[in-house]
């Protein structure tokens, strides 16, 4: 089975039914069964998510990127740190970086004072965090590769009679 060519579809359409693909990837429907549950094992795929638009939910929801300096420590090098980041519920991702900052941490909350909250109290005084710049997202046009307002929405409210 083209494994890569599975997970291309399922990354794109988490919901594709057993059946669809199976025809796909012209195998039986218990072979691409049993391949999903192997790579899921093999925490390969580790989810499968949902991509919506919060803006016309009326939710309150702040989400930031987190650029965050850290000094790697002894043996370890950024790994415990980053074990250390990314344990927080308020953190839905962290990453590595090259450039001017070590790590990229997206964290999501009610309120700017809610996000803030985290950083000052939890965040920036883990050992070897030497600093933090937030940068909160106002508004996101296009998420997991999904555009979330197309432009024939916007010209739709845009229209203005006399």
């Amino acid at each position: 089975m083209e494994t890569l060519r599975l997970l291309n579809i399922i990354e794109k359409n988490a919901r594709a039914e057993i059946t669809d693909l199976a025809a796909i990837l012209n195998e039986t429907e218990k072979d691409v069964a049993d391949k999903l549950t192997d790579l899921e094992t093999a925490n390969i795929i580790c989810g499968y998510h949902t991509v919506i638009n919060w803006d016309k939910t009326n939710t309150e929801r702040v989400n930031a990127i987190i650029e965050v300096k850290a000094i790697p420590e002894r043996e370890t090098g950024y790994d415990n740190i980053a074990s250390h980041i990314y344990k927080y519920p308020e953190v839905e991702t962290c990453y590595l970086m090259s450039g001017s900052c070590e790590f990229m941490v997206i964290v999501k909350g009610k309120t700017m004072q809610e996000v803030a909250n985290f950083v000052g109290r939890k965040l920036a005084p883990i050992q070897g965090v030497a600093g933090t710049t937030t940068h909160f997202m106002l508004k996101c046009y296009k998420f997991e590769g999904v555009v979330l307002e197309s432009e024939e929405e916007k010209n739709e409210r845009m229209l203005i009679t006399p």
